[in-house]
């Protein structure tokens, strides 16, 4: 499994567009990736410009077929002029522990 977690800052006025893109990502992704096992956005409480996604998926191949959807490339073209490029962060982790409950599809 490859396991993804990005963080990035949204410009000031530009919340609302940036949720909507990322609304309709996370809609995309479902339909068209089966090898996505996990993709959820989240904002911060503390600073409700901060979004930050978690994913996972269950190979390399999944993970690099993600970022090359055309849907990816829409959702690159809605941000931009729309968040603070200089917060972006992607970061691949190694799991050291935990579990998934697949009884969680209800919540999403």
């Amino acid at each position: 499994m490859i396991t993804v977690l990005a963080r990035f800052e949204m410009l000031e006025g530009k919340e609302i567009e940036v949720v909507e893109a990322v609304r309709k990502m996370a809609a995309a992704v479902k339909a068209n990736e089966p090898g996505c096992l996990v993709y959820t956005a989240s904002r911060g409480k503390v600073n409700g410009r901060e979004l930050y996604f978690f994913e996972i998926y269950e190979d390399e191949k999944a993970y690099q077929d993600h970022a090359r959807t055309d849907h990816m490339r829409e959702v690159q073209a809605a941000m931009n002029g729309c968040i603070d490029n200089s917060s972006f962060n992607v970061e691949s982790l190694d799991q050291v522990g935990g579990f998934i409950r697949h009884e969680m599809e209800h919540i999403a």
